[in-house]
């Protein structure tokens, strides 16, 4: 009998359990200090000038020219003379060239007069589907781009939430997260449990453990006709923040409970991401035909439910691999232009960046391949700019 085997055999299968969490707990405690020392909280690092000029659509001639006519703000220079830029320096530029310059509009993507907050869920029936990595790399990249973005945590695994880098069990242990607006029993403001980010104009409703119970509360809620239900639950706190942001994007659970539904019925538009396999296509069917039968049963006691748009994303592709190109285009085949033209790549930048919560619009370029860094940057900037004419569709104006 190993060492291992004798501990469990001597203690409760409880109380190993726990020991083991709480082993993992404060190891990974210990590196994440390590990772973000000497601060206590992440920070987003400086852009170069290709970057903006990407980001906002200024050429680098323009960009120079700008600079040397005092029409921008002064920013860090190196010994070399090479500008790089604060994020809100960034959104400083933008604002300017909205005002000055040629199709001004084009400068600031976000909400005009008249456009709904536009409400995303990324979903899937099928863990390691992405839709974290998903998730995080589009609210980044859209706040990057000038939107005033949300990122809703509606994982009670908090996946999300620890990118942004908190730790979930220790700092919303006692509350602060999304679940204290969806209780049912004096739940808060939205606005209370929402917190500012190091990344401009990106904030975060956290997650917990907590948000699990939501589900065991909505089914005793159901059963007592506790107002509101839960398939207005997230709408209705949503609607307190409704002006302060364009676009809301809400990583859900990998099953679809009461918590993802919630999630779904608050949406103006999904995100379904897929793995080109067999089994995760296979899972995926599963979970549109359960998705299906669901809500055409809370159709039938609430009324229509209507999405701007459904979308799917191939994600975690590898080119390479024949039965993935192949399952690829047999989902092109089926659902046609529901599915984005541009894949997710599975990619080790992705996943060695993920070690240390970070994405790869936050990673210092010099610390990566630069080839690897550039595949994979033109992958997920194609997959969000993709998507972000889907947003401008909905709003009623195409990209500019």
């Amino acid at each position: 009998m190993t060492s291992t085997e004798t501990n469990i055999g001597g203690n409760s299968v409880a109380h190993s359990i726990s020991a083991n969490a709480e082993r993992l707990s404060l190891a990974l405690n210990d590196h994440m200090r390590n990772s973000f020392r000497p601060e206590s909280r992440k920070t987003l690092r400086r852009f170069s000038a290709a970057e903006v000029s990407e980001l906002t659509g200024i050429s680098m001639s323009n960009l120079r020219t700008r600079h040397q006519d005092g029409d921008f703000p002064e920013v860090e220079t190196d010994s070399r003379g090479r500008r790089s830029y604060t994020a809100e320096e960034i959104d400083q530029i933008r604002h300017i060239m909205a005002r000055t310059g040629r199709n001004g509009d084009t400068y600031l993507p976000g909400r005009r007069d008249g456009d709904k907050m536009q409400i995303i869920s990324i979903v899937n029936f099928k863990g390691g589907s992405s839709k974290t990595t998903s998730a995080i790399h589009l609210a980044q990249r859209y706040a990057l781009r000038g939107y005033r973005v949300l990122a809703l945590d509606m994982d009670p695994q908090a996946s999300l939430t620890t990118m942004f880098g908190y730790r979930p069990e220790i700092e919303f242990a006692e509350g602060g997260t999304i679940y204290d607006a969806l209780r049912y029993e004096d739940p808060l403001p939205l606005s209370e449990i929402i917190r500012k980010t190091y990344f401009h104009k990106l904030d975060l409703a956290p997650a917990g453990l907590m948000l699990s119970e939501y589900e065991t509360e909505t089914a005793y809620a159901l059963q007592h006709r506790i107002e509101p239900p839960f398939t207005q639950r997230l709408a209705v706190a949503l609607d307190e923040i409704e002006d302060d942001y364009d676009l809301v994007i809400i990583d859900c659970p990998p099953q679809l409970g009461f918590t993802t539904m919630s999630a779904l019925l608050a949406s103006t538009g999904l995100l379904i991401t897929v793995v080109p396999s067999m089994l995760d296509v296979a899972s995926m069917a599963q979970f549109l035909e359960m998705a299906g039968e669901t809500i055409r049963a809370l159709e039938d006691a609430a009324g229509t439910i209507d999405w701007d748009f459904l979308k799917f994303l191939v994600a975690r592709y590898e080119p390479t691999d024949v039965p993935q190109s192949q399952m690829a285009g047999f989902l092109r085949s089926i659902l046609l232009d529901q599915v984005l033209n541009a894949p997710m790549l599975k990619s080790t930048a992705i996943s060695d960046a993920g070690m240390t919560q970070q994405t790869i619009y936050e990673i210092d370029p010099g610390q990566v391949v630069r080839k690897t860094l550039e595949r994979i940057l033109e992958s997920v900037n194609g997959v969000a700019d993709e998507f972000e004419a889907t947003i401008q569709a909905a709003w009623g104006r195409g990209t500019d």
